[in-house]
């Protein structure tokens, strides 16, 4: 029987569609025997159906972000204009997913292993089989979605026009490779977890809040604690506001966390640590990324301490009509969330730029 979560609701997450794209088969081996991607959409799909822009979710994460903060009148992913195409990626909580699946086959922890590339053919096929999208005029994804971004460019270069992958690299690294596999031990270390067949998320509180610490050390710059930029950060619930550092990872990281699901994350983090466009060319990167046509623009952020922007150069320096735009936030990989202004107008001037530049 799935198990109830109430951070994976409509009432949490804002409104979306569980639409069927069947049996998918996985690149490791395993089948989903029945797979529905949680799609949430803004604007209107025109008659060309050639103003489509897609945006893969990031670890942890679900469209609720995207729609809070980086969707609106008169911005860049302007629905006005726009279709706006936000896909939950598999095993994220929402999607198809351990704890969410009545299949017994593959809940809980006979969930299949999914990869980046698996993601990325289901999108395609839902676009195409749904909604009669052949290409895209955009795709944009921060982090993972950042993954996806990249793999969508080079497993599908002739239907995808513009790329913006944000604080995400194309093939992760052995730093980053490490630290999710911290991320997930945290979990797993937790005798709640019970084998990833936990009764409740609430059972596994202690490993997920372990695995919230490591986000803050990480997660989040050390001039963003230093400067206690986290007093401008509004608080989840009423209530619960923060006067110390202290409060602030309590009452907001550990909070946010300890609301998810454990599978959902270790499933998540497996795709992660395994990200890599490589695997499209035989392990060659340089091949990989040539296979790029879209206008690309790699947005990394300056305080990210694991996408850097050295990372993120590397693979734009490989990738063919493409251009380094560094954002920048204090709050380092976390500054995806929005908590500046100014970062916020940075993404929007990058991607009026992007999605004005004639393909």
């Amino acid at each position: 029987m799935p198990l109830d979560n109430p951070f994976y609701t409509a009432e949490m997450q804002g409104p979306y569609e569980l639409l069927r794209v069947g049996r998918f088969e996985l690149e490791e081996g395993g089948v989903i025997p029945d797979l529905h991607l949680a799609v949430a959409t803004y604007g209107e799909l025109n008659e060309a159906r050639d103003n489509a822009i897609l945006v893969p979710t990031w670890f942890s994460g679900t469209h609720a972000t995207w729609w809070q903060v980086y969707i609106g009148e008169g911005r860049a992913l302007d629905p006005s204009r726009w279709f706006i195409v936000v896909v939950n990626q598999i095993g994220n909580g929402l999607s198809t997913s351990p704890h969410t699946t009545d299949d017994p086959s593959i809940a809980m922890s006979r969930f299949p292993q999914v990869r980046i590339g698996d993601d990325v053919r289901a999108q395609e096929q839902l676009l195409r089989e749904h909604f009669g999208i052949e290409r895209l005029a955009l795709v944009v994804g921060g982090s993972m979605g950042a993954q996806q971004t990249w793999e969508w460019a080079v497993r599908f270069p002739d239907k995808v026009l513009r790329a913006a992958p944000i604080a995400g690299t194309a093939q992760n690294t052995p730093h980053d490779f490490l630290f999710t596999r911290a991320l997930l031990e945290a979990i797993t270390s937790d005798p709640g977890w019970n084998g990833g067949e936990y009764a409740s998320h609430e059972d596994v509180a202690a490993g997920l809040a372990r695995h919230a610490d490591i986000w803050a050390i990480l997660g989040l710059s050390t001039e963003f604690w230093k400067t206690e930029f986290w007093r401008g950060i509004p608080p989840i619930a009423e209530g619960l506001e923060f006067s110390t550092f202290e409060e602030f990872q309590q009452n907001f990281v550990r909070l946010l966390f300890g609301m998810m699901d454990p599978n959902a994350l270790l499933s998540m983090g497996w795709k992660w640590q395994r990200g890599d466009v490589a695997r499209n060319t035989g392990g060659d990167l340089a091949a990989a990324l040539g296979r790029i046509t879209a206008k690309t623009f790699v947005l990394p952020i300056d305080e990210d301490m694991f996408f850097p922007p050295r990372d993120c150069e590397a693979e734009q320096r490989l990738t063919p009509n493409s251009e380094l735009r560094v954002l920048h936030t204090v709050a380092g990989h976390f500054g995806l969330f929005g908590f500046e202004q100014s970062y916020l107008d940075e993404v929007d001037a990058h991607l009026r730029e992007l999605l004005d530049t004639p393909v």
